[in-house]
């Protein structure tokens, strides 16, 4: 609806007064009934036309916004829901302008079109609102979770641990220094993220510097890092793909010197190569003829000058948990041999799509150690300043290399690192046996049907470098007793019989089970998962422990829930009209995340219609093929989102007039932290639930200790301006830090403990009445030092006598600690009081002062 006012003329001031006043009673007369319609609209849940009458409203009466403030938010949200369930993104994102013009300092307001934002994709203008919510709102827990969860998207927290590598910093600083000041006037930065090489190469006196940041967060807060640094004008920053610069659109001519750290455990993986062979192409002045005295300003060349790739066959047993299985029965469960789980880096060989081949560690700290099977070697060497070799390296044929074996044990990676030559001079190394920011890239081996190797074997390999990422592949084993030059398995095509079976048998390849079976891939963390044998066999009795209590006639089964013999006799049981004829089965529902063979655990333990949540079509496939190699009858596994009209609304009844016996929720993430929603998820499960049912876990205990641990204050903020050599770079990227840390491995953390584990909180999943959402915990010191943070892990309670523990060894999630602002000073024997607070899935811990 338009309203259109017409002003007419005034004949005197007295007929002018009663023209205003007669504007003003409609005015209120127009503010009034539409305020009346608001309300008939919300009653028959007509959102949109409530909202446009509170528009209304509100631009004819802006002294009401307090008293519908709250009102007005909940039309909004529910509005913007409908226009997000209709994919009308541009009316959505219109109603929220709107509604902040409004209403510019609502935190709420700015929160809730942050979380729009954030779910579809646009991650660098979702944290914007939830850095604004925040600043208008310090306390908002809502805006500081989504604040803290979109910051490691945004700033990832390998930009603190290299800013906090001073080593690192200075050798760059040197080799920029050196180039300039012999003569080089004109730089780019590629990549600039926070414009640390930037500002090496303005401060050594370079005249024109200019750089490229394609994150739009990285490249704001690069432009407040250089103004703070004086050198705004100094410093020509562009927000764009180095890909997109031309001249002299965005430079005015090409450049003498490039500096980039584009580069990742693997290299090549941040695409390197790509935008060094743009840059020759498009950039950079030609390099310097080999033999000619030329000066540095006439050529181009690029910082690091080249890289050598060395790489070691391990041992790891880490390493092999993520991404081999190794069992063939958990639980009285077998896992069909026609199914073989892989992960991801094994599927990115055949893959489609470019997926990431490796998987990365810092070995010093992997859990359980590495042991070396290899010397190390070289797999590739290249040369940054040479076009021609680097438009090769995606062209040329894999390298072949073969490499002794040089101890016993079993092949569960190639680890690979490098060497950064930034000249002739100056190098950086990411050696497992340096103490530096990097991580090593891991090429897991899969694939075989042995893993042992000896001395006198041969690891052999073949080294590219394809769709920009660095792959070893065709990795195999040449065992000592058959010393035949084969590579291939189908080369030998012909000869005898004997021979040809000895020489296949010593020759192990990646390729020996391809076509047999069904292929399922999995994350590494859900092969963690399926090794976790003390995981499936503690669900295993906790399970069997519900059902024989609902089961009403238990002469009909054959049960032993202590774990020596849990499977049901289904023969004896149909022979005594069994319960899937006589009774309704008992329902489960397991709706934890990824790859689960809970329901069928759930399966073989009694008269159970078992649901499983799998989406994934390889998944479920996976899963039946499971289903029907342990005989069980088809009823007895469904997929439980095909039954769903509303796949958003996951947590409902079986069926109308059925409820759960038992309901398996995901309550911590493998990251280390309270999964979003659970005890809202845990709320509606209660109300699904027959009487006797329960939800697993029933309750979750979290533990913490005080710890000094420098290696966790390092990788959370930058330290001041010491290892960024001067340059003031923490105020503004550590505006991005969170409280806490996560996926860490407390067995392998360098620190030193303060005190012993301590209960933090307690969440009941099955009695909310017990959970408290403050609570303050008293901690005994018991070594003097400086307390810097207070990693946490969790008891997840199946009932009150079977437990998992996130910590353990075999335990596939990670832990997490929140790092403190400040470290505290305690001695031996002082009691540090911590406030604990639970929101939603959010949990803060402070110390008290």
């Amino acid at each position: 609806m338009e309203l259109i006012f017409f002003k007419m003329p005034n004949s005197n001031a007295k007929s002018h007064r009663g023209h205003r006043g007669g504007q003003e009673a409609g005015r209120r007369e127009l503010v009034s009934r539409s305020l009346q319609s608001v309300q008939h609209c919300l009653q028959d849940q007509d959102f949109g036309t409530a909202y446009a009458h509170y528009l209304l409203v509100l631009n004819l009466a802006p002294e009401l916004k307090n008293d519908v403030r709250e009102t007005f938010q909940f039309t909004l949200f529910k509005w913007a829901e409908e226009l997000a369930s209709l994919a009308r993104i541009q009316d959505l994102f219109n109603c929220y302008e709107q509604a902040l013009e409004l209403f510019p300092n609502d935190e709420i307001i700015c929160n809730s079109m942050g979380e729009h934002l954030f779910r579809m994709g646009f991650r660098d203008e979702a944290a914007g609102y939830f850095h604004k919510a925040l600043k208008l709102n310090p306390d908002f827990a809502d805006a500081k979770e989504n604040f803290y969860r979109v910051a490691n998207w945004l700033v990832e927290r390998w930009h603190f641990i290299m800013l906090n590598d001073t080593n690192r910093n200075l050798i760059y600083q040197k080799a920029i220094e050196k180039v300039v000041r012999s003569g080089c006037r004109t730089v780019l930065d590629i990549g600039a993220g926070t414009g640390i090489l930037s500002m090496f190469a303005k401060k050594a006196g370079a005249p024109c510097v200019y750089a490229c940041e394609l994150s739009k967060t990285m490249y704001e807060l690069a432009c407040d890092v250089v103004a703070a640094n004086n050198m705004e004008g100094e410093i020509k920053l562009l927000h764009m793909k180095s890909l997109d610069i031309e001249i002299p659109k965005h430079i005015p001519e090409r450049v003498s010197l490039v500096v980039t750290e584009t580069v990742d455990a693997g290299l090549f993986g941040e695409g390197i190569v790509e935008s060094l062979i743009h840059a020759w192409e498009h950039l950079l002045l030609q390099p310097k003829p080999k033999n000619q005295d030329i000066g540095t300003e006439d050529c181009g060349q690029v910082i690091p000058a080249g890289a050598i790739v060395f790489g070691m066959a391990v041992e790891c047993k880490e390493i092999r948990r993520h991404h081999r299985v190794g069992i063939q029965e958990v639980a009285c469960v077998h896992l069909a041999e026609t199914v073989e789980f892989c992960s991801p880096t094994r599927a990115s060989v055949n893959s489609e799509e470019t997926i990431e081949p490796y998987t990365t560690e810092k070995l010093s700290r992997v859990p359980g150690g590495y042991m070396p099977l290899t010397e190390p070697f070289q797999a590739i060497t290249v040369d940054f300043n040479n076009l021609e070799e680097l438009k090769s390296l995606a062209t040329r044929k894999p390298c072949k290399i073969s490499i002794p074996v040089t101890r016993g044990g079993v092949l569960d990676a190639i680890v690979v690192w490098f060497v950064l030559q930034l000249d002739d001079e100056h190098s950086l190394s990411t050696s497992p046996s340096e103490e530096t920011c990097w991580e090593q890239a891991v090429y897991p081996v899969q694939g075989l049907p042995d893993y042992s190797v000896k001395p006198g074997d041969t690891v052999m390999m073949e080294v590219c470098c394809q769709d920009c990422y660095l792959r070893i592949q065709k990795i195999s084993v040449l065992t000592s007793e058959y010393g035949m030059d084969i590579e291939r398995e189908n080369t030998l095509a012909s000869g005898n019989e004997a021979e040809l079976c000895s020489a296949l048998a010593s020759l192990q390849t990646t390729n020996t089970l391809d076509g047999m079976g069904q292929e399922c891939m999995l994350e590494s963390t859900e092969i963690a998962l399926l090794n976790n044998v003390p995981y499936h066999e503690c669900f295993n009795a906790a399970i069997g422990k519900v059902l024989s209590s609902l089961i009403p006639t238990r002469e009909s089964l054959s049960m032993d829930v202590d774990g020596h013999d849990r499977e049901m006799n289904f023969e004896k049981s149909q022979n005594k009209n069994s319960l899937y004829t006589t009774h309704d089965p008992l329902y489960v529902l397991d709706v934890s995340e990824g790859f689960s063979i809970l329901p069928i655990i759930a399966g073989k333990l009694g008269p159970v219609k078992a649901y499983s949540s799998v989406e994934k079509e390889q998944h479920q496939i996976a899963l039946n093929i499971i289903s029907e190699a342990n005989h069980f009858p088809k009823e007895t596994l469904e997929f439980w989102l095909s039954h769903l009209e509303d796949e958003s609304v996951v947590l409902q009844r079986p069926k109308s007039d059925k409820l759960w016996s038992i309901i398996i929720l995901d309550v911590i993430e493998t990251s280390g932290l309270i999964q979003q929603e659970v005890m809202e998820k845990a709320a509606i499960s209660r109300c699904l639930l027959h009487s006797g049912g329960k939800i697993f876990p029933q309750y979750v205990v979290m533990y913490g200790m005080l710890v000094e641990s420098q290696s966790l204050v390092l990788e959370s903020a930058v330290q001041g301006t010491e290892p960024t050599l001067g340059f003031n770079i923490a105020p503004f990227i550590n505006q991005f830090k969170v409280p806490v840390r996560v996926f860490l491995d407390l067995a392998t953390l360098p620190c030193v403990p303060l005190s012993k584990p301590a209960e933090l909180l307690r969440l009941d999943l099955m009695n909310p009445y017990l959970n408290s959402s403050n609570r303050e915990v008293k901690v005994q010191v018991s070594k003097s030092g400086h307390v810097t943070a207070i990693p946490f892990w969790y008891h997840i309670h199946l009932d009150e006598d079977i437990y998992l523990d996130t910590s353990s060894d075999s335990s596939h999630w990670k832990q997490a600690a929140v790092v403190l602002d400040k470290p505290i000073q305690v001695q031996l024997g002082d009691e540090l009081a911590l406030n604990i607070q639970h929101y939603k899935s959010n949990v803060s811990i402070t110390v008290k002062q």
